[in-house]
């Protein structure tokens, strides 16, 4: 069985209004005038401004300045959406065969809305068929459980738990067990928390993957990584670190609509390889977004 993202709510024009209003809005006023040597620079610093980073809006822009065969506006546009990493054509995630189920593991550090994008992510699989389970492995923080069990009785899906201060990697073998046993179609990991400058902690990831290895040998788990678009080029660094760990299979940009400066879904895919597979713009269930980088690019210029 696979899980589609796909479906009909929140459209990703509205989620980068502020970007569109932002960095977006300061392109287009540049880019559909006359285009000289200064105003290629503005475009420069614009990009910067977004969270592009330097080195990469020098690139965007030398390369748009090199395209002749196209207006400026559409050159810039061209070079942006260049730079994210291919899509899988195959909805996500998928089951890696009978009785072995999608495992999905939500990794980021604090603050990001890590939680919420869980219980968001629950409602999507499950409202498209898909019969959802939660392991509760932030046995760090005391309301963990609590929260995530909060989360799970309101979308209507069960979530395994141990108690607070418990290895999380045991919680993670017994919802493993349970999935199994009760044929269920996609796992969704919560983990705690962390600084990617925590080694201990991010040791702890590792040790999760392992327990999954373990226990369903031919899982193969996808490792989301929960960044506040808020955080701009700090996020970069947070991403690589978590990268390094863990290897990222995808991205989710929490609280972009909060941005003006969404330029990092850039950088993250330019830098990594790593796939923003989805967007938060909201605090409902429903606000999460399927990213299209083409529809991204194109609500930044409409």
């Amino acid at each position: 069985m696979t899980v589609s993202g796909e479906g009909t709510g929140p459209s990703i024009d509205a989620g980068v209004s502020r970007s569109r209003t932002g960095f977006g809005s300061r392109l287009r006023g540049l880019l559909r005038g006359g285009v000289d040597a200064d105003v290629w620079e503005e475009v420069e610093e614009t990009l910067v401004s977004a969270d592009l980073g330097a080195n990469l809006a020098i690139e965007i822009v030398g390369r748009a300045r090199d395209r002749p065969d196209l207006t400026p506006e559409a050159a810039v546009r061209h070079e942006l959406t260049a730079l994210f990493a291919p899509r899988d054509p195959i909805p996500w995630p998928r089951k890696p065969g009978p009785g072995i189920p999608a495992v999905v593991l939500v990794v980021g550090v604090n603050g990001t809305g890590k939680t919420t994008t869980i219980a968001k992510l629950a409602y999507r699989f499950k409202t498209r068929g898909a019969r959802v389970l939660l392991a509760a492995g932030d046995t760090f923080r005391a309301a963990a459980s609590e929260q995530l069990g909060v989360w799970a009785g309101r979308i209507g899906v069960p979530v395994i738990a141990h108690a607070s201060g418990a290895d999380p990697s045991a919680v993670v073998y017994d919802a493993l067990d349970a999935a199994v046993a009760r044929d269920i179609d996609v796992v969704i990991v919560d983990t705690a928390g962390r600084l990617h400058t925590k080694n201990n902690l991010m040791e702890e990831l590792a040790k999760i993957r392992r327990t999954i290895a373990r226990r369903i040998p031919d899982a193969q788990p996808e490792v989301l990584f929960i960044l506040d678009a808020t955080t701009g080029q700090n996020g970069l660094v947070q991403a690589r670190a978590f990268h390094e760990s863990t290897n990222m299979t995808g991205v989710v940009l929490t609280k972009l609509d909060s941005t003006a400066r969404g330029g990092v879904a850039f950088s993250i895919e330019r830098a990594l390889g790593v796939p923003v597979r989805f967007v938060g713009v909201g605090e409902r269930v429903e606000d999460l977004l399927d990213f299209d980088p083409d529809a991204f690019v194109e609500a930044l210029f409409a």
